[in-house]
């Protein structure tokens, strides 16, 4: 025997939405095999912590023979962390944003996002904006939210 803990997912897909999720993609490969991965942009976010500890060179200090030695606490990896969207294709990443402290990713902030993706994609990939562009994205409330659908309909993401 075994003592395991669950492993945290962000959704639970039921096999309908995943069999939905892989049957539009398939069709699109099909569709047009050789041009699917150009025309293919994924997005995710995820959380990157910073923190700046002090190197043992940084931290010596002149003391008097039988002064206390210094002491210097461990500095914790979540001291400070920022949700970052990162937007890319097969070529490489195209739009990094971060989202400021204090605020969080809703239906409003996620269409601004991908209005400058489209700027971007236009000015860094000439030709995929008229190509087509098929988004991948995952089922976070923001992403699935009927504004975000509407701003996708209407930038002329599939």
């Amino acid at each position: 025997m075994q003592k395991l803990s669950a492993k945290w997912v962000p959704k639970c897909l039921n096999t309908d939405h995943e069999r939905k999720q892989s049957e539009e993609l398939l069709e699109f490969f099909w569709h047009n095999p050789n041009d699917f991965l150009s025309q293919l942009v994924t997005m995710d976010e995820t959380w990157l912590y910073h923190y700046d500890p002090e190197t043992k060179q940084q931290s010596l200090e002149w003391q008097h023979r039988g002064s206390p030695c210094p002491k210097q606490f461990q500095v914790q990896k979540s001291a400070g962390k920022v949700l970052a969207s990162i937007f890319w294709d097969q070529d490489g990443i195209l739009l990094i944003d971060y989202v400021p402290k204090g605020q969080t990713i809703n239906a409003e902030n996620y269409s601004s996002l991908l209005v400058q993706l489209k700027d971007i994609l236009k000015e860094k990939r000439r030709g995929k904006v008229t190509n087509g562009v098929l988004f991948l994205h995952d089922n976070a409330p923001a992403h699935q939210a009927l504004a975000t659908q509407k701003k996708l309909a209407y930038l002329g993401f599939q």
